[in-house]
């Protein structure tokens, strides 16, 4: 990959479109994470006005460690980079308190994990609102296409989508290009939504290199009976996953009405 020209072009891209939809910039959530480090670092070099938002939820001090710095960072370098510390916290335990209700259930931990990737969402809109700001994606292709590694209306609910065509491993080469910070580069992948540490991997049960093997296997038709080991292990659990996240990756099922059905005509006949 030549990194340059995908730094030039992606950086082009969002000047471009945030110009046509006459908007001032892009608002980014700073996870401390690689994806949301490049993502804010491309729109930086656009110019164009970028607000940083950094949002705590009962966050481990490493990664709100690993996003303040980051931010602060940009803004030594890029004189249009603002910051803002949103603690989300206090909104998120109010919420824990008003359905403790419901906590009991199966499924209860995934959907507060979620319920904090959603609180972020809603922050970043706010403030873009506010601001006439576009909300950044920090999704790449295997989370967004692969196996639906995004919380639905969470992280997945933004306005564009600057590195959803590349690869993990090709986002981390777009981060050492652009000099971003070593403890972002080193930082084991993590979402951030849970009070315990779990890191990606542990969630998915493969890294992000087998998981792309094992997309690009698929995408190119390879039999299952082909293989064996780990490399069978991990194209099973990427099959599986991507299975259960089509409701993530695509496009909101709508029901089509026959057009016959809104035919005023017809509806009158249907009346007799």
């Amino acid at each position: 990959m030549n990194t340059q020209l995908v730094i030039q072009h992606i950086t082009a891209w969002l000047k471009d479109y945030a110009i046509q939809a006459r908007v001032n910039g892009f608002v980014v959530g700073v996870s401390g994470g690689v994806d949301s480090a490049v993502v804010s670092t491309l729109c930086a070099k656009t110019g164009l006005d970028v607000l940083c938002l950094n949002m705590p939820i009962r966050q481990k001090a490493d990664q709100f460690d690993r996003a303040a710095t980051h931010i602060a960072d940009l803004q030594s370098k890029f004189s249009n980079v603002r910051s803002q510390t949103v603690d989300l916290t206090p909104t998120f335990e109010q919420f824990e308190q008003t359905v403790s209700g419901s906590l009991k259930t199966k499924n209860r931990d995934l959907a507060m994990a979620n319920t904090r990737s959603r609180l972020r969402m809603t922050t970043l809109y706010f403030y873009g609102q506010i601001n006439g700001l576009l909300v950044a994606g920090t999704g790449n292709k295997v989370e967004d296409f692969g196996v639906g590694f995004f919380t639905k209306y969470g992280d997945g609910g933004v306005d564009i989508s600057p590195i959803a065509d590349l690869l993990k491993t090709q986002v981390y080469e777009l981060a050492k290009e652009l000099d971003v910070s070593q403890a972002i580069q080193i930082a084991a992948p993590t979402d951030g939504l849970w009070d315990g540490e779990r890191t990606d991997e542990q969630q998915m049960g493969a890294t992000y290199p087998e998981l792309e093997h094992a997309m690009m296997q698929v995408a190119a038709g390879v039999s299952r009976e082909s293989l064996s080991g780990r490399e069978l292990e991990v194209f099973d659990i990427f099959v599986k996953l991507n299975r259960a996240t089509q409701h993530k990756i695509q496009p909101i099922p709508v029901c089509k009405i026959p057009v016959e059905y809104l035919n005023e005509k017809v509806i009158d006949e249907h009346r007799l």
